[in-house]
């Protein structure tokens, strides 16, 4: 294992806040002295099935762990995932059923290995003492907290005071995600900033039960190529790791220079010093390339710079286009119609009037002219390239039903 002081380093980079630092000190000690990994855990609800960057900030500093020589739980919360996490909520979460659960915790099993290292991640799933659980251990656990302890959690007050319904499952989640604490005898948990209260309970369940209580890391919210919101699937404001290297590569460069630090420290291991002494432009392709490298290759990495620049720098087409046939009812159609015929051509939703904006700001061009005409039609009979913004092609060919 590396020295304290790095380990400490690595551990701190990029994140919100260590409870408590002193206390991580001396468990890392202890870890060298007995020759024992800590064991670091992060929860994963299962609530869609793809993973974003934004998921890699817990990802990538559970690598840091392992880097360091620790080891790492990696745990998917399947039985939890059935509740849905009420952080920052202000309104009851759906219910998730246990099919859905299922079906999505396998793709997380399949993407978190193009990050964490097998041999030092222990994938658990808590439904395996949940479902094992008798009520007289639920009630052991849930007389450890109080109905003003919960209170004291800003989202629940604040639903409380608004008379908007909290269901009981709700407001005993953070005491089911903070016994698993409990049973896997955690180190460290990780978790964002909106899950300092449910890291807290654990910490406090553990002193319940007799256990030395975990460190608490928690870890930003990563924002999402808008800049504004977190990273969020239902947003489009997403990147997936497992989009198209071409695709992840032009979002990246699509986030404004001061969101590209923040990518840099989050999301890469790229020394910040040097990347601020670079021109934005060329720190902003570096970190492209670095990121697009880690989740497709650097050969793919490669290609899609290439890509990107053949079409933003000289202003070229891109080497390959996506093709449509698209059927429609008569001998014309206005262009924002064919988003209704299976049109794909927006990053964001594929909405009409997101369509019809970027028509009235000069975003979109057929056959290389600029239209301004939110009716403009096309015929049928022909081809078409459509372009909107600067990364997004799709040719278009028209026929009559």
């Amino acid at each position: 294992m590396a020295d304290i002081d790095k380990q400490l380093s690595l551990i701190k980079r990029g994140s919100t806040e260590v409870i408590s630092e002193e206390e991580l000190v001396n468990k890392l000690k202890e870890a060298q002295i007995n020759r024992r990994p800590l064991h670091v855990k992060a929860g994963f609800d299962p609530s869609a099935p793809d993973i974003h960057l934004g998921h890699t900030v817990l990802l990538r500093k559970l690598k840091h762990f392992q880097e360091l020589g620790h080891s790492v739980y990696f745990l998917i919360g399947d039985f939890t995932g059935r509740i849905g996490d009420p952080s920052g909520q202000t309104e009851m979460r759906k219910q998730l059923s246990k099919e859905e659960v299922i079906k999505n915790a396998k793709t997380y099993k399949r993407q978190i290995f193009k990050i964490l290292d097998p041999k030092r991640t222990r994938i658990v799933f808590n439904s395996r003492w949940y479902e094992k659980m008798t009520f007289d251990q639920a009630i052991e656990f849930l007389s450890k907290y109080t109905v003003a302890r919960m209170l004291e959690r800003d989202d629940f007050l604040r639903r409380f005071k608004e008379n908007r319904p909290i269901s009981i499952l709700e407001f005993i989640y953070p005491l089911i995600q903070g016994y698993d604490s409990v049973v896997l005898k955690a180190d460290v948990e990780l978790g964002g900033t909106d899950q300092k209260f449910n890291l807290l309970v654990g910490r406090e369940l553990q002193r319940e039960f007799g256990h030395s209580p975990q460190i608490v890391i928690t870890m930003p919210l990563l924002e999402g190529t808008d800049g504004i919101n977190k990273m969020s699937k239902s947003l489009n404001n997403y990147i997936g790791i497992n989009e198209p290297p071409k695709d992840m590569f032009g979002k990246i460069m699509s986030v404004s220079d001061d969101l590209m630090w923040r990518y840099s420290e989050l999301l890469t291991d790229l020394d910040l010093g040097v990347m601020k002494k670079m021109h934005p432009k060329e720190a902003k392709l570096k970190l492209a390339t670095e990121i697009t490298k880690e989740y497709h290759g650097e050969s793919e990495a490669k290609l899609a710079r290439q890509e990107f620049e053949r079409v933003f720098k000289n202003k070229e087409l891109p080497q390959e286009i996506v093709q449509q046939k698209i059927n429609i009812p008569g001998d014309k159609i206005p262009l924002i119609n064919l988003l209704d015929y299976g049109l794909n051509i927006l990053y964001t939703s594929n909405s009409k009037n997101e369509l019809r904006r970027l028509i009235q700001q000069g975003a979109v061009k057929v056959n290389s002219q600029t239209i301004s005409n939110i009716n403009y039609e096309l015929e049928a009979g022909r081809e078409y390239l459509i372009q909107v913004g600067r990364r997004s092609f799709v040719k278009v060919i028209l026929k009559k039903n």
